[in-house]
């Protein structure tokens, strides 16, 4: 995690737009509060959604899971 106060975050704006594509980054106003800058397009440069999430062994067939969605999607 980097973390710019308020200066140095409107001087390197750009740059440290590009750099929160991929890692955290601070940005510390004049007034002490940090704030998280989070990327709100980020899945549109190819990142997907359940990056980060680990998968699970489970003992359930694909036609299984499916069958659950479906009852799931009838009973909603």
């Amino acid at each position: 995690m980097r973390t710019y106060n308020y200066n140095e975050f409107t001087d390197d704006f750009s740059m440290i737009l590009d750099l929160a594509l991929s890692e955290d980054v601070v940005i510390k106003s004049k007034e002490g509060i940090n704030y998280r800058l989070i990327p709100v397009n980020e899945n549109k440069i190819g990142k997907s959604p359940f990056e980060g999430i680990k998968g699970i062994k489970a003992n359930v067939s694909t036609q299984e899971l499916v069958e659950i969605i479906r009852q799931g999607r009838q009973e909603n």
